[in-house]
């Protein structure tokens, strides 16, 4: 009997990726692992949490369970300039950037996805929690998967056709004690693994004592004042402060003051109250649309302004230059530069764009 065609997974050591890995020996695919050695810091290397040793061991020994061939390939160079130096870069700017998009835009779906092609692959697979649905007309539609505590929708909105053409997601259709279980049922070592949410070449490290390091010239101190310019008193930095943040602020009030928003020209923090933050609308630039643009304009849809942010009716206006605005039905309250506004219109995943501005 005919296999299926080749798929390269990208593996990582943990529960997910593996699950994957195994679910499509199972299927019939000629399955290849290979694991991306990325950047750490200089004097900790094998910090990255994503290619830490331990977690290389551990794909090599599923991958050997599964009797498929293994491969680490060196991205640290590219990984630095593509994801490390547009964090550091978007914190210089005073905006707060999602490095996991770019990650998936640039390394897994750019870098990757071409390799696992010139190998003679026909897909790329991950472990993510999505899903993929093929149109008539041959287009790919990205959808939520089905566990909405898990659902990884958002940070894959900035893949396009030809991407998701040659992509496979075996975990969207799962929940994650599912594929726990599947993982015991499949006898691998990684079952019970433990998750990390850092951001992988942190390191475990503080992002402020990262950005200290790296980006020196962001903490630059200044003052916190009110709407009506009264001094509150000094922050540390701009690029240490996100919109809608309350604790850590370091001052004293009466009631509870938020970030409202950065002003960089003065490097001052301004700061409100509850009643004062929330606003109503938002402007994104480099706008991608995962299958099509919709041919409405002005469209109605929900937007999820950050990765665990829950979805927001509003009122989507596409404009030229790869931008869009948004008009919410109800203000928000931590609407943030630098971050994705992802768009839905039920369970499917319209496109994304970073948000340029909060109005």
């Amino acid at each position: 009997m005919s296999k299926l065609p080749m798929v390269v997974v990208g593996m990582s050591g943990g529960v997910d990726s593996s699950v994957a890995t195994a679910l499509l020996v199972k299927q019939g695919y000629q399955v290849v692992g290979v694991m991306l050695q990325l950047w750490s810091e200089p004097g900790r290397e094998g910090s990255n949490r994503c290619c830490t040793p331990d977690s290389m061991a551990q794909a090599r020994r599923v991958a050997a369970g599964l009797g498929i061939p293994f491969y680490a390939i060196d991205v640290k160079d590219i990984f630095h300039k593509e994801v490390v130096e547009m964090f550091t870069a978007g914190y210089a700017r005073g905006i707060t950037p999602n490095p996991c998009l770019e990650c998936n835009h640039n390394i897994r779906w750019g870098f990757l996805l071409d390799r696992a092609r010139a190998m003679g692959a026909e897909y790329f697979a991950t472990g993510h929690y999505a899903r993929l649905r093929k149109l008539p007309d041959g287009k790919v539609q990205l959808l939520e998967g089905i566990d909405s505590n898990k659902d990884q929708s958002y940070v894959l909105s900035i893949l396009n056709q030809e991407q998701l053409t040659h992509t496979i997601l075996p975990l969207g259709d799962l929940n994650k004690p599912e594929v726990r279980q599947l993982a015991r049922d499949f006898g691998l070592a990684v079952a019970e693994r433990a998750e990390s949410q850092d951001l992988c070449f942190l390191g475990g490290v503080n992002y402020r004592l990262f950005l200290h390091a790296h980006a020196p010239e962001v903490a630059l101190p200044g003052l916190i004042v009110n709407r009506s310019g009264a001094v509150l008193g000094q922050h540390e930095g701009l690029a240490f402060y996100t919109t809608g943040q309350r604790k850590g602020l370091g001052i004293c009030s009466a009631e509870p003051l938020y970030v409202i928003e950065k002003n960089l020209i003065e490097n001052k923090l301004i700061v409100g109250t509850r009643s004062e933050l929330g606003l109503s609308g938002l402007a994104a630039r480099c706008a991608n649309w995962v299958s099509e643009k919709p041919e409405e304009n002005p469209f109605r849809a929900q937007v999820k302004i950050r990765y665990k942010a829950p979805k927001a009716w509003g009122t989507i206006t596409s404009m030229p230059g790869d931008r869009f605005s948004v008009e919410f039905d109800q203000p928000l309250r931590d609407i943030t530069p630098g971050q994705s506004a992802v768009m839905y219109q039920d369970e499917v995943c319209l496109g994304c764009g970073i948000i340029e501005e909060a109005l």
